[in-house]
């Protein structure tokens, strides 16, 4: 099972790079994520650009998945990302593009193996845009969650637009 491993993978990057003594300076930065992702996965549950689908068991599901890469994955990947984030501007971008690389590294193997499903228009450039934004989004939000709130609005306004359907349409 795919899932199981990519977890235990995690618990050990957690248990090897991240500071736990620290947790609590990254929490509002993590928690900024989780509410963004569980209500993009709420508000468009019929109308998902993106899907996870498990090919080892039946009763594993998107929904299941979402929850423990939200809950599970996501908090030690962005404690580390934050964690060893370089003071250096220019260090900071290639840093930044060396994260985007690593996630649509796996989201292109994840794909291949059918774990990973487009829909409604998304694609894989797509995904490589929105990890631009989502790195370079949670590096702000740490520093200033308010400028992250006010660059967030806009780019989720395009979202909208171009891939999702008019608000009535939800259910």
């Amino acid at each position: 099972m795919y899932l199981l491993l990519v977890i235990v993978v995690y618990i050990i990057f957690a248990k090897k790079f991240v500071k736990w003594h620290k947790w609590k300076e990254y929490y509002p930065t993590v928690q900024f994520y989780i509410i963004c992702n569980l209500l993009y996965n709420f508000l468009f549950y019929q109308h998902t650009l993106w899907k996870y689908k498990a090919v080892t068991v039946d009763w594993l599901n998107h929904t299941l998945i979402e929850i423990a890469f939200t809950f599970f994955i996501v908090p030690v990947v962005l404690m580390i990302y934050l964690e060893y984030f370089p003071k250096e501007r220019l260090r900071g971008l290639l840093y930044v593009l060396i994260w985007v690389a690593y996630f649509s590294g796996i989201e292109y193997l994840f794909e291949a193996k059918g774990l990973f499903v487009y829909e409604n228009g998304w694609n894989a450039w797509w995904s490589v845009l929105f990890n631009i934004i989502t790195f370079t989004v949670v590096r702000i939000h740490y520093k200033n969650a308010l400028a992250a709130f006010l660059v967030s609005a806009p780019i989720i306004a395009v979202l909208l637009l171009f891939f999702h359907p008019a608000l009535h349409d939800l259910k």
